[in-house]
């Protein structure tokens, strides 16, 4: 267990964990607990990181974060107490510890990516799925008027093809992959939850995030990273699919902020409904070579090899390629501008605003 205690934890005597009015997480006397789920995984260790530099959350001070992985986290510097533990959560009684200091709000990231979850299918439902269960079980047995704020990472993987040319939220969800169907079915049990008043909860769907750092994993999606990261640092990768393949992305950049206005914003304004497709862009992947182009050179797209895959292009051809995110985006949600300027995000998060080498 890995600590860094920067802060105490204290809170108001007369506040409720989503705040004195009822609607927003936290009032003038709280001070928020934090709890992530998956804190080990790029998106997880990004949130974490941002919190620290924040400090704060709607407003309000932060003043503990537990980091929980299979494999601790390493905490950031934060003026406040940060502890990083690791287990596996859909272990029988792991949620009930991890909520034992009743974190106001709670992140949960934890899953295993799309890819395995095809290829194991007991391990796929267990993390997927069981998990996120035992965790909603665990709170709603907690009783004296505990519910937190719950943000789910779900997936555009929730749906399935054929697809309309574009997807609206009231889309029904008929998934085509079993981490699609997990990450549904835990949309629903985030809502019939919150209907009951076990939890403040709300569901995200991402668009695939790119450009991520680190390497490449066993996501499907995967590859939509690789082709510009590598290329980045100099090194080939390899395309799975065709130039025509289109698909809906997000910069992990957009994706912390998504998170963060989820956790603090009134979730009143959503109502029942509580799943969400976040703002995304609809780019090809020729679209996204001519991106790198662009911003980096010929040189970079020369590293990029074709090697169709069977296996890959099956999962992403059941896979939504374009959305209406308006309700989002009315909601206050805001994504990337063009795909070149999430290329530019990478380089400047991640490489420090400079090239490894020169490109041209």
């Amino acid at each position: 267990m890995a600590i860094n205690n920067g802060g105490n934890l204290t809170r108001g005597a007369n506040c409720g964990p989503l705040g004195c009015d009822g609607k927003s997480i936290v009032c003038e006397a709280l001070r928020v607990k934090i709890l992530i789920l998956g804190a080990g995984g790029m998106v997880g260790r990004k949130l974490a990181a941002q919190l620290a530099v924040k400090g704060k959350i709607g407003g309000h001070a932060i003043t503990h974060l537990t980091m929980h992985d299979v494999v601790a986290a390493a905490p950031p510097a934060a003026p406040f107490a940060v502890v990083s533990l690791a287990s596996d959560f859909s272990n029988t009684g792991a949620a009930e510890s991890l909520i034992s200091n009743r974190p106001d709000l709670i992140v949960v990231l934890a899953s295993i990516v799309s890819g395995e979850a095809e290829q194991d299918f007991e391990k796929g439902y267990r993390i997927n799925l069981d998990g996120t269960r035992l965790l909603l079980e665990a709170i709603r047995v907690a009783g004296n008027d505990y519910r937190p704020r719950l943000v789910f990472s779900s997936s555009i993987a929730v749906f399935g093809a054929p697809f309309p040319e574009v997807i609206t939220d009231d889309y029904f969800t008929t998934p085509l992959t079993s981490y699609g169907t997990q990450k549904a079915i835990c949309e629903l049990l985030i809502s019939d939850y919150t209907r009951r008043g076990f939890v403040d909860g709300v569901s995200l769907r991402f668009p695939t995030l790119v450009v991520r750092p680190g390497l490449p994993n066993k996501a499907a999606s995967s590859f939509f990273s690789n082709i510009i990261r590598e290329p980045l640092a100099g090194k080939s990768a390899v395309l799975p699919v065709g130039l025509d393949v289109r698909h809906w992305v997000a910069s992990p950049r957009a994706a912390i902020e998504f998170i963060i206005h989820a956790a603090s914003m009134d979730l009143a304004a959503i109502g029942p409904r509580r799943s969400l497709n976040m703002p995304g862009l609809c780019v090809s992947v020729g679209g996204m070579l001519e991106a790198l182009r662009d911003v980096a050179g010929q040189k970079a797209v020369d590293l990029i090899h074709h090697e169709p895959d069977e296996f890959i292009q099956t999962i992403v051809a059941g896979w939504p390629v374009n959305f209406d995110a308006a309700r989002a985006i009315e909601l206050g949600f805001a994504g990337d501008v063009d795909f070149a300027s999430i290329i530019r995000t990478h380089i400047d998060d991640e490489l420090g605003g400079q090239l490894f080498y020169a490109l041209s």
